[in-house]
């Protein structure tokens, strides 16, 4: 059984289709189905319910998905185990980041553990937090950052604690007050991130928890083009107040937000107990030279 044909079956769980696996992977369509076929033969058990709509293993693919992740994260393990004898000189870090605050938080990090360690390549894999969680079951990236609280399965180190700030623009009365509570927006449509942004869970917990379920009027992964939609008066965005400080021009007011539980929490996290190369541990070193946290 070869592991790439365990890596494709597993992608195409994650990914929920054949289409999309084959993006990730750099590969096509009909050499992933053909994979997973492959794979159903060798082990003489149905992986997908191929009637059903969608993408849903069967109990057999449940087994595998599950063994599989675990698999592919051990390989990875082995591999940067291995690369350790080459030492700090040169190596391969391959790390997780979400597309809200990176560039703010990590790239003082990038600096200067290219001054300290220019030898090491950095391998990027860009994704919201609860994407990167997956990445990082798997096996396929060592580090990543996402947002607090993370399952207990993962040990992490913090980065910063930030308030989230609405986005409105002066077409809403609510624009011109300096916070507000979250209550007030009910009326206002809301602007979220894409789905797997762990912002959005945040932020929909808290309205909940405040006795309200807002209407949605636009999502996308991209932050400049939800501080334009705010801007244009569609609705209120949501970011951390570092972020908003930083992307956003005087067409869109940043107003305080009263609620202790809209908080954007990042931390680097790892798998509990899972090997972590010195080129890993070096990147956990700079992270809390920059930024002092304790890992927990």
């Amino acid at each position: 059984m070869e592991f790439r044909k365990i890596e494709m079956f597993v992608e195409v769980v994650r990914q929920q289709g054949f289409s999309r696996a084959a993006k990730v992977l750099f590969s096509t369509q009909s050499t992933i189905s053909k994979a997973v076929r492959q794979l159903e033969n060798e082990l003489d058990a149905p992986l997908l319910d191929r009637g059903a709509p969608g993408i849903v293993p069967t109990p057999s693919g449940e087994v595998v998905y599950r063994r599989g992740l675990r698999l592919l994260a051990e390989r990875g393990d082995m591999e940067r185990e291995l690369e350790e004898l080459q030492g700090l000189a040169k190596g391969t870090l391959v790390l997780g980041l979400p597309q809200i605050g990176a560039a703010t938080l990590f790239a003082p990090v990038f600096a200067e553990y290219r001054k300290r360690f220019p030898g090491i390549d950095i391998r990027l894999m860009e994704h919201g937090s609860d994407e990167l969680e997956e990445l990082l079951r798997a096996g396929r990236v060592e580090l990543a950052a996402s947002l607090l609280p993370v399952s207990e399965e993962f040990e992490w180190l913090p980065v910063r604690r930030e308030p989230l700030v609405a986005l409105l623009s002066p077409d809403y009365p609510q624009a011109a007050r300096k916070s507000i509570r979250l209550d007030a927006l009910r009326e206002v449509p809301f602007i979220l991130f894409e789905d797997g942004f762990a912002l959005n869970r945040i932020i929909l917990t808290a309205c909940r928890r405040s006795g309200f379920e807002p209407a949605v009027i636009a999502k996308s992964s991209q932050i400049d083009f939800i501080c334009k939609l705010a801007g244009a008066g569609l609705g209120a965005a949501f970011l951390p107040r570092i972020v908003a400080e930083r992307r956003t021009s005087g067409a869109v007011g940043i107003i305080d937000v009263e609620d202790p539980h809209m908080v954007w929490d990042m931390a680097v996290i790892w798998r509990r107990g899972a090997y972590r190369s010195r080129a890993a541990q070096a990147w956990l070193d700079v992270v809390r030279d920059l930024y002092g946290g304790q890992a927990e």
